[in-house]
């Protein structure tokens, strides 16, 4: 399913690259988006895939809060099977950010098999305001052990591309990470679709996909429940308000 703010470019050198392309608001995905990233990830499950932004500032935002909460918890559950496809396709995904990703931009991140970050990268696990909703307690456990995991998710604090790599988030901090997430899939593909579906899906066993469906599960029901303060959340102040919260003051980013 094509959407004009998720770009699949086939690459030369046999690797697909599915790029974020909505600067305007950080990439943060509605609906169509959601639906073309998962389009995405299905349509060619061999093929390695490299995920990244068009805009260098920011990775993904997750969800859109300019959107209806109805409309927010489809994009929510609709991720959940982005990232369950991630993990279970037999073709690798790599995650390539220069930028912040929060929320479910970070689980997206996250849910890659390899991460290439530049200086400016950085994570928070946390959900929209006023929604007890789980961020990542599924997969963040088994790329940085349970305590740090539970430590992030649970302050939403930032983590910078320095601490990502020391504490395994990442698997490389460069300079230009582009290119050298280019020449990671270069050896990827040296390798043989055989030999990484096969490491990929042993990988997948065990717990991991059942903490993805019990997360996606309680946060199903945390939508259902109205927020405090009852009413539907959506609205002018509230959109530009919800998306300064999940981007840590986007304000605050430099212009580009």
């Amino acid at each position: 399913m094509l959407h004009p703010c998720v770009r699949v470019e086939p690459s030369p050198a046999g690797y697909l690259r599915v790029r974020l392309d909505r600067p305007g608001r950080r990439n943060a995905l509605d609906l169509g988006m959601t639906r073309a990233l998962h389009a995405a990830f299905t349509a060619e499950p061999a093929a390695l895939v490299l995920v990244d932004s068009t805009d260098p500032g920011v990775f993904c935002a997750g969800a859109d809060l300019s959107v209806t909460d109805a409309e927010r918890a489809s994009i929510s559950d609709l991720l959940y099977d982005c990232y369950e496809v991630m993990i279970t396709r037999p073709g690798p995904v790599i995650a390539v950010l220069s930028g912040p990703a929060v929320g479910g931009g970070a689980q997206l991140a996250g849910a890659a098999d390899l991460r290439v970050a530049g200086p400016g990268a950085k994570f928070r696990w946390t959900g929209p305001p006023g929604r007890q909703v789980a961020v990542g307690a599924w997969l963040l456990p088994s790329l940085v052990g349970r305590a740090a995991a539970l430590e992030l998710i649970m302050t939403g604090r930032w983590v910078g591309a320095a601490e990502a790599e020391r504490i395994g988030l990442v698997n490389h901090v460069c300079a230009d990470p582009g290119p050298a997430a280019a020449a990671l899939a270069g050896r990827l593909l040296d390798r043989g679709p055989g030999v990484l579906g096969s490491v990929k899906q042993v990988a997948a066993a065990g717990g991991l996909l059942d903490g993805l469906r019990a997360e996606r599960a309680a946060n199903q029901a945390a939508f259902a429940t109205p927020p405090p303060g009852g009413g539907e959340r959506h609205g002018a102040a509230g959109k530009d308000a919800g998306l300064s919260v999940l981007c840590g003051g986007v304000r605050s980013l430099p212009p580009h």
